[in-house]
């Protein structure tokens, strides 16, 4: 394969080689640049065959010079920077030059996703309360693409939608609120710049943001009706040109597109996408950004009140490679945000799009502390089964951890077998009551067949599970929801049914 920065260059001069000194779209004033231990990519255009000189002026000044300008382009890595600033970055040729001021160095996160993730902060709740904060987080720096597509690489944005601003409500009111909330909790957290780069899209597919690459491992052929159902468009116009710059880790709040389109592949097409993206960000940024970048993901919350469809339900299982948890062999230096206890009724943007981003930033931030920095002590994900006894009249649920449980006669499901085969999400399936606990444990009445015959059994297997922060399972501390899972006493996971 060749290599993706080598690649990316060439096409720049295609492009945009037009032999003015410049740095690439998404480079600016206020911009923030990756810290130390990484290094910091620049790059642009600049006359042919000069050589570019970048100077960083500030608290720790620097000086690199690139080689001759070959194709319309020049670049430079910087030596690692410590975190903070403000520096002055000003790259010289023969003929002209650039300036960059208020600088900051710190960790850089890519927000993608669709809808949910595009959902502005404005339209959250508390949105003039969150939106008076913004002058507090001066070091909190938001920046934002264009939505546009192409049938091609890209290697600079069409199009710059928010530059890289000091944040305010003007600003902040158009930019992503899941992304900002989780940019200012983790500053809070780390006392730092956050660099946060919002490219999404409403409405879109996985396949959109995936190279073709990717698609191929999952069996996904390409497709062009110039919608933005097409595979690659995306990836094309909003990700690819990112390549080159050095980022800490991403957040994606994406899914519910898949939830009919493709449903079925999202196991294997969102794994895919994660380690593309991991792949083609650490050539392109020349080995700076790492090789298993920390990738974060909100699961589901809910669209449809009493809805038995299972768009919802599958695509929340696919997200975690089917096996219901995060970080794990398929998936590995990742952190989910579990949100299907989070639905809006009332929501005037559509009950799809839940206006309490607060909590899912807060989860996601929890869950960057403990896998992203290695914080060691930090509750991130809700309880999940590691044992599973049925026992008599009842089948016992032992826990990972404590948990904080309230009655439910119908979140947990059995599924029953006579031939002892499995159950799939379309089988009939019935409820199985709490009917007692302890701190580890619950305990499940099975009514409707012997225990002998239960063959499978899941948890909040639906659309619109629960209302807000009301589900039965969650963690000791009654914030972190247990996630849905579905586990088969005869095939797929399970090895954590024990006979008694």
């Amino acid at each position: 394969m060749a290599v993706i920065s080598v690649v990316v260059l060439l096409l720049a001069a295609f492009h945009h080689g037009d032999g003015t000194l410049r740095f690439a779209s998404y480079y600016g004033d206020h911009m923030v640049l990756q810290k130390s231990p990484q290094r910091a990519v620049l790059w642009g255009y600049g006359p042919e065959g000069e050589q570019v000189t970048v100077y960083l002026t500030g608290p720790f000044p620097q000086k690199v010079s690139s080689p001759p300008v070959t194709e319309g382009i020049w670049q430079v890595t910087l030596e690692p920077v410590d975190a903070g600033g403000p520096y002055n970055v000003q790259a010289e040729s023969e003929s002209s030059k650039c300036n960059l001021t208020d600088v900051l160095f710190g960790d850089i996160w890519l927000c993608g996703g669709q809808s949910n993730m595009y959902f502005k902060t404005s339209q959250i709740f508390n949105a003039s309360e969150e939106l008076a904060l913004s002058s507090k987080y001066p070091h909190v720096r938001p920046f934002m693409a264009s939505l546009n597509m192409s049938k091609t690489e890209r290697i600079d944005l069409i199009q710059v939608e928010i530059p890289w601003s000091v944040p305010t409500a003007s600003v902040l009111a158009e930019f992503s609120a899941v992304c900002w909330l989780f940019g200012r909790y983790m500053y809070d957290t780390l006392k730092y710049p956050i660099g946060l780069v919002e490219s999404c899209w409403g409405g879109t597919p996985v396949e959109a943001w995936s190279s073709s690459r990717a698609l191929k491992q999952c069996g996904l052929q390409q497709s062009e009706d110039g919608s933005l159902m097409d595979n690659t468009v995306l990836w094309n116009a909003m990700i690819h040109p990112f390549l080159n710059m050095t980022i800490y880790g991403a957040i994606w709040y994406q899914g519910e597109a898949n939830a009919e389109y493709h449903k079925d592949k999202y196991n294997c097409s969102f794994p895919a996408m994660i380690n593309d993206w991991r792949m083609a960000f650490h050539q392109g940024s020349g080995q700076q950004t790492a090789l298993d970048f920390p990738f974060g993901f909100v699961q589901l919350s809910t669209y449809k009140n009493n809805s038995t469809d299972d768009g919802f339900p599958d695509i929340r299982w696919h997200q975690t490679a089917d096996v219901g948890f995060v970080p794990n062999s398929r998936m590995k230096n990742t952190f989910m945000a579990v949100a299907l206890d989070l639905p809006d009724k009332t929501s005037p943007y559509g009950t799809i799009h839940p206006r309490d981003k607060q909590d899912v930033a807060l989860r996601l931030t929890l869950g960057a502390r403990a896998v992203a920095y290695g914080e060691t002590g930090i509750p991130f994900q809700g309880p999940f089964p590691k044992q599973i006894l049925p026992i008599e009249m009842s089948i016992i649920i032992i826990y990972d951890q404590v948990v904080s449980v309230t009655s439910s006669k119908n979140m947990f499901e059995i599924c029953c077998s006579e031939k002892n085969v499995s159950c799939e999400p379309k089988s009939f399936w019935f409820p199985a009551a709490i009917v007692d606990w302890n701190q580890t444990s619950i305990q499940l009445f099975a009514a409707q067949c012997p225990v002998s015959k239960v063959a499978a059994l899941r948890y909040a297997w639906r659309d619109w599970p629960c209302e807000f922060k009301a589900c039965p399972v969650y963690d000791a501390s009654g914030n972190l929801p247990a996630p849905p899972f579905i586990t088969n006493r005869y095939t797929g996971n399970q090895n954590i049914w024990k006979s008694t």
